[in-house]
């Protein structure tokens, strides 16, 4: 619904709130703070489909700038807090923003970007400024609170998490017609039994596409949100039974680490008010799903979907109950599973996975990347390889990209991870192909340990024999390195790429 009309009816109620201090934002507040920001983008020469830069903190403005970008017809690209000085620059110079907001947080950073980034007509900042920004709360507090007279209907244009190699812009057409709030308001009542009394919990980044859609669709849907500034395992329990959540969205690792709390911490919260926990960006292990829904009961629902917006697949806790491991059927999108020359394959043969008739999408300044996703017919894929069953349920096997070749056999190290990381002494598992001399590739896995004083030989070979226990031998790691820390995305992306590269420096073939 537009931001107004919660405005009017309900001033009062919290838009959403900061789980860590309670700091809370109420609807009355949303829309007069969007407004003076959307007045702002109009006064800077912002029009429809210009591009705005944000690089922030789940920050308790975050969400009032994307609002004011949605109803200003504005694409608006929510950079990673975590990037570097040359990544940051350049997002910010290939999405062709004309404005930069950013906070005093994120200083060490932008301050070397002041004059690297061309296009930018003006950049502010929050919470304090430094040569080269102007204050944002002081110039948006100038602004009027009333709409602007033109709006029309913006939306994100995120980059992807660059796990092999630049990023990229993710552009999809602008929706025809006036801002009215979010549409997906309908998908989440239809889905997820979400109703006006709802209470989301968002444990992650806002920056990345699946917690800053569902959060801003909660929101608009006129719900309250809870937003968590950093995930930590028993913080989001605690914030579950303080705000009694509803509904909430997560990734497998994070149902890992609340998994492997100790019995006397995961237990003693109380989570029976959560009527629906929704996961994606990954896929999940069967044991862990398993725990879960023995924990917390039939709330779990799963989809498969991407930033591009081309297909959704979505399963509950009783469909997944009966196809383990599937991540649902269909809804926006025909599936279609393909061979390498771009022929379909039978049922239970595992391919790449296209969407045909789903949303339209294009890489940003990269017509190569966005050929490279279409298949011959005009159908889309985001790169994954799975399977689908006789009742149409998809099931992932990996990304393509994360393919092991050892000795002419294929191999998809998703399967070794997610029994892997079921180990009880194992907190995060990566697995991918090393060198060989005469297999070109063998399986390796990088294991951040539970405890780190139980790391030698002895896991090692714990390990291995686990795996040797439940799976093909020829899928099973040769070797077992240990690291304290995986370089892992805040989403449950893993960033393979960082650690391949120290075994694949000064080789001359490289596998990304």
């Amino acid at each position: 619904m537009h931001p107004s009309k919660m405005a009017d009816t309900h001033p009062d109620k919290p838009a959403y709130i900061i789980a860590e201090t309670g700091q809370t934002t109420t609807f009355r507040e949303l829309e007069d703070g969007s407004n003076q920001i959307a007045q702002l983008f109009r006064s800077l020469g912002l029009n429809r489909g210009d591009h705005v830069a944000i690089l922030l903190e789940n920050h308790p403005r975050f969400l009032q700038i994307c609002v004011a970008a949605m109803r200003s017809g504005i694409y608006f690209t929510a950079i990673s807090y975590r990037l570097q000085e040359e990544e940051v620059e350049y997002i910010v110079n290939d999405c062709g923003a004309g404005v930069f907001i950013t906070s005093k947080d994120r200083q060490s950073v932008v301050e070397k970007l002041v004059d690297k980034m061309p296009g930018i007509k003006q950049a502010y900042m929050l919470d304090g400024i430094i040569a080269g920004f102007e204050s944002f709360e002081q110039t948006v507090v100038t602004m009027p609170t009333s709409c602007i007279p033109d709006e029309s209907i913006g939306m994100s244009m995120l980059y992807s998490s660059g796990t092999t190699g630049r990023p990229k812009g993710v552009l999809k057409p602008l929706p025809e017609g006036e801002f009215g709030g979010d549409e997906g308001a309908g998908l989440f009542q239809m889905l997820y039994g979400a109703t006006s009394d709802s209470i989301y919990l968002s444990p992650a980044p806002l920056y990345h596409a699946a917690p800053l859609t569902f959060t801003l669709g909660f929101m608009l849907g006129g719900m309250t949100c809870v937003i968590m500034q950093h995930f930590e395992a028993e913080a989001s329990l605690s914030a579950i039974e303080k705000y009694k959540i509803t509904h909430s969205q997560w990734v497998p690792t994070m149902f890992i680490r609340m998994l492997k709390l100790d019995d006397d911490v995961r237990l003693k919260y109380d989570v029976s008010s959560l009527q629906c926990a929704i996961h994606a960006a990954a896929p999940c292990p069967v044991p862990v799903k398993e725990q879960m829904i023995e924990w917390w009961g039939p709330v779990i629902h799963e989809y498969y979907a991407g930033s591009e917006g081309n297909g959704f697949v979505a399963i509950n806790s009783e469909d997944w109950l009966a196809h383990r491991g599937s991540v649902g059927r269909p809804l926006t999108a025909a599936l279609h599973i393909c061979d390498d020359e771009g022929e379909e394959v039978p049922n239970s043969e595992s391919g790449t996975i296209y969407f045909e008739g789903g949303g339209e999408f294009e890489y940003y300044n990269d017509k190569e990347k966005t050929a490279e996703s279409r298949h011959p017919k005009g159908w889309s894929t985001l790169g994954d390889v799975g399977y689908v069953d006789s009742e149409g349920y998809l099931y992932l096997t990996d990304r393509k990209s994360f393919m092991i070749i050892s000795g002419g056999v294929n191999i998809y190290p998703q399967e070794t991870e997610n029994l892997l990381v079921t180990h009880p002494k194992v907190m995060d598992v990566a697995v991918f192909g090393v060198p060989h001399p005469e297999f070109g590739e063998e399986v390796k896995a990088v294991v951040q340990p539970k405890n780190w004083e139980d790391v030698g030989p002895a896991l090692e070979a714990e390990l291995i024999d686990f795996c040797r226990e439940h799976i093909s031998h020829i899928k099973c790691p040769r070797s077992v390195d240990f690291d304290k820390e995986l370089p892992r995305h805040p989403t449950g992306k893993l960033y393979k790429r960082l650690l391949k590269d120290r075994y694949w420096e000064g080789h001359a073939t490289k596998i990304l």
